[in-house]
């Protein structure tokens, strides 16, 4: 319940006066149906007591008429002005949500970042926000609504009828309410996490039929995934089904607790009035009351049918856009912009004194501690060891992706000295899975150079030996599908060293840069881009013979 209420702070954060105007006119409503029905009751009762009595003629039937009136046409409104108030609010604090968790992403450590190229991951981030929309409108309004509605309606019968009659009318309802519902949010807990789940499996087994459909069909498993796509769909139904079924029964006994209150208000009344301690248009206030309270507790139904799933979403939510110390280092600094320029040869790029890292495993591993590193200005160094040995997480806190302790000196200022986008004009990192979109061979070198001409481009393609493959295809014109399929890995990985050689950084980080390559190609790649960058310092966690032969210095790792 905690992430519950951490999600109710951020939405209601920027939507306050709109959501307490919406639940204000929440209780107007319920308030108002309560009034309705409890003077309708009165007004029949006594009016029919008037006439028994022989009075009616000098009975007052224009202000209980009036106000009958007034209550029927207010409860529209308020309902009408709630609805919009309410809805919008939602809406506007969904929206302000989903710019919290994608800022958090922007600031979380790589290892995280890196997991939103999975659909399983973006699905999930986008079925647990859509799932919180009924956080407020299904759960804190109709909730918080109730609440206020029965102990308004607790006072007004104490105040009008008795004591008793307040007790027998609210009590039961809320008691009854409450284990209802603290009973069916537990049994209906695991349903929502499988039908959220069930779903998530149809979305990512349509999506691969939508992407793979071509292989698919020459391979002639088309069929064998359209029908694992109806099976997942038909499961996400039948718990849809049942979880709709508890809540019709959540639903019924809810109404049975409203059917007792009102059975228990009648004998009450019934009782009183035989006893001469109220009117029997007293006594029939608290019964018609109790019946219009029972409006107060349905929508609760909704609310245990969905209660576990918006729990796990506002887990996951509120655990995703948790903000890493990771780029707390990348802030504005007073003379950011002249290190840019300041770099000559012979000078230290980078500087790194007494560094201690650790794995974003969950567990926390040490990887270095104390480690010293000097790298000048066009000098090749080579990182080596075993996997795990923390080469790639140096690569990351270095471009400030991941959190470390110590200092790490990028032209003799501290990283914590750097904004973000003077930090990616001095550093480029090339990881081990670079990032390729869909579209043209251009559209993705434009992401590093959007300014330059094709000529540019081509000559990119050049250094990295990857303009011969593509002149047969359409050049810079040839399209690439999602994630870069219509490249080979070693292509791929070229595509991304040519973004790298368009940057011109005096830093650049390259992540075992030639896998996938063979040995001649790797060496004519290095040789190139070396030739390319000779101002360049380079920085790479290594694994093959080509890529240490290319350094001037290697430093190894050890567990």
């Amino acid at each position: 319940m905690r992430a519950l209420w951490q999600i109710l702070c951020l939405m209601q954060a920027g939507q306050r006066r709109s959501l307490l105007r919406g639940a204000a006119l929440s209780v107007l409503v319920l308030v108002m149906g309560v009034a309705l029905l409890g003077l309708s009751g009165w007004f029949i009762t006594a009016a029919a007591a008037a006439g028994l009595a022989g009075a009616g003629a000098v009975f007052d039937v224009f202000r209980p008429s009036a106000g009958v009136r007034f209550l029927a046409l207010g409860r529209t409104a308020a309902r009408y002005g709630e609805r919009m108030l309410t809805h919008d609010a939602t809406l506007r604090a969904l929206q302000s949500l989903r710019l919290e968790v994608l800022a958090g992403f922007l600031v979380a450590p790589w290892s995280r970042v890196v997991r939103l190229r999975s659909s399983r991951a973006v699905h999930r981030l986008i079925g647990d926000i859509d799932a919180l929309d009924g956080l407020v409108l299904r759960l804190l309004l109709p909730v918080l609504a109730a609440l206020l509605t029965q102990a308004l309606a607790f006072l007004a019968l104490w105040w009008l009828v008795d004591l008793r009659m307040a007790l027998v009318v609210v009590l039961p309802a809320l008691a009854g309410a409450m284990l209802i519902v603290a009973i069916e949010a537990r049994r209906t807990a695991p349903l929502s996490r499988r039908m959220a789940a069930a779903a998530e499996a149809m979305r990512m087994r349509l999506i691969d039929l939508i992407r793979a459909r071509d292989d698919l069909a020459v391979s002639g498993r088309l069929p064998v995934q359209a029908e694992a796509v109806t099976r997942a769909e038909a499961r996400r139904r039948d718990l849809a089904q049942i979880l709709m079924q508890r809540g019709r029964n959540a639903g019924a006994a809810l109404s049975l607790v409203a059917l007792v209150s009102a059975a228990g208000a009648l004998w009450l009344g019934l009782d009183l009035a035989q006893a001469g301690q109220i009117s029997p248009a007293r006594a029939a206030l608290g019964f018609f009351a109790a019946l219009a309270l029972a409006e107060t507790l349905h929508p609760l139904r909704r609310a245990c049918a969905d209660i576990g799933q918006m729990r796990d979403a506002a887990r996951r939510v509120v655990a995703g856009r948790a903000v890493s110390s990771a780029r707390s280092c990348l802030k504005a600094g007073p003379d950011v912009g002249k290190p840019l320029a300041g770099i000559s040869d012979g000078q230290p790029v980078l500087e790194i004194r007494a560094l201690a890292l650790r794995a974003a495993d969950g567990q926390g591993r040490q990887l270095l501690s104390g480690f010293d590193l000097r790298l000048m200005s066009g000098a090749r160094m080579a990182l080596t060891g075993a996997s795990g040995s923390g080469k790639s997480t140096l690569l990351l806190a270095i471009a400030g992706l991941h959190p470390f302790h110590g200092q790490i000196l990028l032209a003799g200022q501290p990283l914590a000295s750097y904004e973000e986008s003077t930090l990616r004009q001095l550093v480029t990192l090339v990881p081990q899975r670079p990032a390729l979109l869909a579209g043209t061979i251009r559209d993705n070198l434009r992401l590093a150079a959007p300014e330059a001409p094709d000529s540019a481009l081509v000559a990119a393609l050049q250094t990295v030996a990857l303009w011969p493959q593509l002149q047969g295809r359409g050049g810079l014109d040839y399209r690439l599908g999602s994630r870069g399929a219509g490249l080979s890995g070693g292509e791929g990985r070229r595509l991304a060293l040519a973004r790298a050689v368009l940057r011109q950084p005096r830093l650049l980080l390259l992540d075992e840069p030639t896998e996938g390559l063979d040995d001649a190609t790797a060496r004519q790649v290095l040789a190139a881009l070396c030739d390319r960058l000779p101002r360049t310092a380079v920085l790479m966690a290594s694994h093959r013979g080509a890529e240490r032969e290319m350094a001037q210095q290697i430093v190894a790792l050890r567990q």
